[in-house]
């Protein structure tokens, strides 16, 4: 007997917050509430003093900003659906919408990649090339860098996104997430999907680890140089700009690449830990991206001095 799908693609998606602590939804809100509200005061205290302070018109902050913005953008990316989910029990999301911000999670993930890359590159020119540090990386430079890298993750995300508004969706219409992701989307597809399961392993993965990979040669190259330092204290002060670098590089694909095995591997681990990485993945590099630069960069420390002391200054005055 032939099995009958009923074609549910005019129904709206359903997002699921934490099955079976659905009571419990307000509390489990609050720490994530307090995570956005960190992320997005840590952020967007980045981009002012950065945009305000100039003395951090270089392209290295520049390039910080980048990631600030970045950050930012997943955070309101998510944020609304999350919460309207688990504060409202607001569970439908129109099609447009749900693919609407699978796009953007997605394409900022990789932006995020980028700009990652392109800090690396700052780094190896200001350590390989200290003297033609400003006039390789100019302005102009720095500009055609960072659209590069949002063309590059926006073209890239494109296809597997417009095929999704292609597909008739008659299985169950509940996506597994209080937010869309492509991978979720998918499942409730009742056409042949093989390219859109091909193709994020194909091009997207191999962006990722591209980059990566780039990310560590440049480090190899660095370290090569400034083991050539005769200078102690110069050699500590050349890899101590990288500090901050290096950390975000290890949150950001520490966590991808622990979503990704728990997601491929971990087909015996409870669904709530599924649930639980995948906020991890989304909260906590652009959580921990102000805290490291604000901890182990003086300049971002001295201009956050300069903006909080100013308040002061003028209450004396």
């Amino acid at each position: 007997m032939p099995v009958i799908w009923l074609n549910t693609s005019t129904y709206p998606f359903l997002l699921t917050g934490f099955p079976g602590l659905e009571k419990a939804h307000h509390l489990i809100s609050l720490p994530l509430l307090m995570a956005y509200i960190s992320i997005l005061l840590g952020n967007g205290t980045l981009l002012f003093l950065i945009k305000d302070d100039h003395n951090l018109h270089e392209p290295m902050y520049y390039f910080l900003g980048m990631l600030a913005a970045t950050d930012l953008g997943v955070t309101l990316t998510t944020m609304p659906t999350v919460l309207g989910v688990l504060w409202l029990n607001h569970r439908e999301i129109g099609h447009g919408a749900c693919f609407s911000q699978a796009y953007f999670i997605h394409s900022l993930s990789i932006v995020e990649s980028g700009v990652l890359l392109a800090m690396a590159y700052d780094r190896f020119i200001a350590i390989r090339n200290p003297l033609r540090y400003t006039t390789i990386l100019t302005d102009i430079k720095v500009i055609k860098i960072g659209i590069g890298v949002v063309m590059r993750a926006g073209l890239s995300i494109m296809p597997i996104i417009i095929r999704l508004h292609w597909f008739p969706y008659c299985h169950s219409h509940v996506l597994s997430h209080a937010f869309c992701l492509h991978q979720d989307v998918i499942k409730l597809a009742c056409a042949d999907i093989t390219f859109n399961r091909l193709y994020p392993i194909v091009a997207v993965f191999c962006m990722g680890l591209l980059d990566f990979l780039i990310i560590c040669f440049s480090y190899i190259l660095i370290l090569k140089t400034v083991m050539g330092i005769a200078s102690t204290d110069e050699r500590a002060k050349a890899l101590n700009t990288c500090v901050s670098h290096i950390c975000c590089i290890l949150v950001f694909y520490v966590t991808v690449v622990g979503l990704t095995f728990i997601h491929r591997f971990g087909k015996n681990i409870p669904h709530i830990v599924h649930i639980t990485m995948s906020y991890i993945c989304f909260l906590f590099p652009p959580f921990m991206n102000p805290v490291i630069f604000s901890i182990k960069t003086k300049q971002i420390q001295s201009g956050l001095l300069r903006l909080f002391s100013l308040p002061y200054s003028r209450t004396r005055l």
